[in-house]
């Protein structure tokens, strides 16, 4: 399709998806699909991937992504905080991500972080991405609803593993202790990260330069992140939570097996959970996350669109076929013992104070150190 026609395209899937939802579900979940499309644009054009910046920092020992993740979470660490102390932002309740650490959340980071590189991309990676064109991604994303429904079945087999008691750091140490020790952490790692590279390159990549193009693209990664947490900080206050993305993964993958007549979902102890239950009882379309995620692939396919990067999607090889399948599994595996993913464990769980944010990220990097190790094994092995 030609340029035109894609953009045309993308702003009527935009525009005619928020006024749908709007006459049919109310104003604030079209606002909803609305931000998740701002996150779709923002995240594809600065490429604002986690699997990539972690690539680049334990491949090459470059660390601008990591130092655009640490100014991401700063900005929403900063407004999160005294906002979900006060319990309420413009009179609306909110609430954050506060969840126990186990040895699920370990082992499900550490899967996660092997399955980021093997699929080529965390949730909100193979998200956008996918939305933008990239075939293998879809395939991944397949593989990622797969695995994340078959956690959900075996949850009889995980749940009782052993936990920590949840614990929140503004509880804890109270809100400002909290808020100065986050930020000095989040501070502490970029600067480390810039002595590091500077050491073993000579040169820091910048975050920021000028000459970006807001419509076109390529945005600054400095760009990204700040987009990025504006956007999250929109959906805390509209939706009453943090950003969230794997959530619907084994609500979809569950659906889909009750159509099919394979099992009845209703009876696994995964969504008897009763944080659980009203989404599964409640139609899959009127599900919030559900909606911000097809909402972020939509507003991808337009910014791919207005880049002109939206048309001659490449059939994967069969080796790009087999790791974006067992990365998918892994992610999706992952996203539901760990109790989230690099979005709703990671960057939410660091914004809303909880210890388990800042837990998962070490499994998770392993993970992805083992991953990478792999992929070099198989691209070695695979001919071109």
């Amino acid at each position: 399709m030609s340029l035109r026609v894609n953009v045309l395209l993308g702003l009527l899937l935009l525009c005619g998806g928020a006024v749908a939802l709007g006459m049919s579900q109310g104003g604030r979940v079209a606002l909803l699909w609305l931000i998740g499309a701002g996150l779709g644009v923002a995240l594809f054009h600065a490429t604002f991937g986690f699997a990539g910046a972690f690539r680049r920092l334990l491949a090459e020992g470059r660390g601008a992504g990591l130092r655009a993740q640490m100014l991401l979470l700063a900005v929403l660490v900063a407004f999160f905080l005294p906002a979900l102390e006060a319990g309420e932002v413009l009179g609306a309740p909110v609430r954050g991500f506060v969840f126990p650490v186990g040895w699920a959340l370990l082992l499900g980071a550490f899967l996660f972080g092997v399955g980021m590189q093997m699929g080529g991309g965390c949730a909100s990676g193979t998200l956008y991405t996918a939305g933008g064109g990239a075939v293998r991604m879809w395939i991944t994303l397949a593989a990622f609803v797969a695995g994340a429904t078959l956690a959900a079945w075996q949850a009889d087999f995980w749940l009782p593993w052993r936990t920590l008691p949840a614990l929140s750091l503004p509880g804890a140490l109270g809100l400002w202790p909290a808020l100065g020790l986050s930020l000095g952490v989040l501070g502490l790692v970029a600067l480390a990260s810039r002595a590091l590279e500077k050491a073993r390159h000579g040169s820091v990549e910048p975050l920021a330069w000028r000459g970006g193009d807001p419509l076109r693209g390529p945005w600054p990664l400095a760009w990204g992140a700040v987009a990025l947490a504006v956007l999250g900080i929109a959906t805390l206050v509209v939706a009453g939570r943090p950003w969230a993305i794997t959530a619907a993964f084994p609500l979809w993958g569950s659906s889909l097996v009750e159509a099919l007549g394979w099992d009845d979902p209703s009876f696994w102890t995964y969504w008897e959970d009763p944080t659980r239950v009203e989404a599964w009882l409640r139609p899959v379309w009127t599900d919030r996350i559900t909606l911000m995620n097809l909402g972020l692939m939509a507003g991808a396919f337009l910014a791919a669109a207005l880049a002109g990067r939206a048309s001659g999607w490449r059939l994967p090889r069969l080796g790009e076929v087999a790791t974006a399948i067992l990365g998918g599994l892994l992610l999706g595996v992952g996203a539901v013992l760990a109790t989230g993913c690099n979005i709703s464990a990671y960057v939410a769980g660091i914004a809303s104070g909880s210890m388990h944010g800042w837990v998962w990220i070490v499994p998770a990097l392993l993970g992805n150190w083992v991953g990478l190790k792999l992929m070099n094994l198989v691209n070695r092995r695979t001919p071109n």
